[in-house]
């Protein structure tokens, strides 16, 4: 296991597949056009295998696929398979948003993929439209019930992110269709992270009301114990189901964070709010040996010493974390482009 200054395990990889997403949501993309990476810029299937073989090999035991939009990379069934077979791997798991879900999650689960993580932020097709500039939120749905039939391994979950005067007004709704579906839904905090243009900190809602709107519908919660390292917290309704809540704008779990995150493109970073990356693909296309690339990725945890939410949380004067033109100039601050 290896630890950073503030004695932070690495053990979580966030591995983006592609930069591309075929929504647009306000809170992620709301630019009208993006400069996409080449095929030739990203990670091939034997680089991601060997990197993440090395990456288990160093301590890390979760494995999530993220983009962007993961299911737009093409031959995903094939990557799954390759990286399903390697024994150390714990957890493996896949965020969506669910567009192109509903004929790809049973090729998943026979691929080997462990469990899903599908993106919902509204049940109104006009609200969802609203949010993510495309009509698809059927196509969403259809995903939805194709993955809570194809009998994953493991519990499929809902994300939400809760916006003050877009969908917060829709949580019991929301609850009550995860429990439909046997799913666990987590609602997530409005975070300032590069994308965001429009975050302001009166649109967070934050898990305290979460919590007093949800018991409002559903009555007392009882709180549930997690790992030191989860980011959400847990709560049990009466009738025994589970939701989540991730207060990553008001209270930050930096303290505990053990996720590295590499893009699509091979920038290693260290956390969501990291201005600078370690380019691992040109370590990798450099022909550096397998002793040589754990010697430069350990002693980038070595040093790390980023809490960016937590800082964030303490700046005075809290915007948006970085205007349009500074995205222009270094696209890899976007989430789509390093993964969420």
């Amino acid at each position: 296991m290896i630890f950073d200054t503030h004695h932070r395990a690495m053990s979580d990889l966030r591995l983006s597949l592609t930069d591309r997403c075929n929504l647009r949501c306000f809170y992620c993309m709301p630019r009208a056009r993006y400069a996409w990476l080449s095929k030739t810029d990203m990670l091939s299937f034997e680089e991601i295998s060997m990197l993440v073989s090395l990456f288990l090999s160093m301590g890390v035991h979760k494995l999530r696929l993220t983009g962007g939009e993961p299911l737009l990379r093409k031959n995903l069934p094939t990557l799954v398979q390759l990286l399903a077979q390697k024994p150390q791997l714990e957890d493996f798991a896949l965020t969506t948003n669910g567009v192109e879900l509903a004929p790809l999650a049973p090729l998943l689960k026979e691929a080997g993929l462990h469990r899903l993580t599908v993106s919902l932020d509204s049940l109104q097709p006009k609200r969802f439209e609203q949010i993510s500039k495309r009509n698809s939120l059927r196509q969403v749905l259809r995903g939805i019930d194709a993955a809570a039939q194809a009998g994953f391994p493991k519990k499929l979950k809902l994300d939400t992110v809760v916006i003050r005067g877009f969908n917060d007004d829709e949580l019991p709704a929301l609850l009550r269709f995860a429990k439909e579906r046997n799913a666990e839904i987590r609602f997530i905090e409005y975070m300032d992270v590069a994308g965001a243009l429009n975050w302001s900190w009166e649109q967070v809602v934050t898990r305290e009301e979460m919590l007093r709107h949800i018991e409002q519908s559903f009555g007392t919660l009882a709180p549930l114990e997690e790992g030191l390292a989860a980011p959400a917290k847990r709560y049990r309704l009466h009738d025994g189901t589970t939701f989540g809540t991730i207060a990553s704008a008001s209270a930050p779990f930096c303290d505990t964070c053990n996720r590295i995150r590499l893009s699509a493109d091979g920038k290693l970073f260290a956390c969501l709010y990291a201005t600078e990356g370690l380019d691992l693909k040109k370590e990798v296309r450099s022909g550096k040996n397998l002793l040589e690339l754990q010697k430069t990725i350990s002693s980038f945890w070595k040093q790390r010493t980023e809490k960016g939410a937590q800082q964030r949380l303490n700046s005075k004067d809290r915007a948006a974390f970085k205007t349009e033109k500074e995205l222009l100039e270094n696209p890899h601050l976007e989430m789509h482009r390093r993964g969420g």
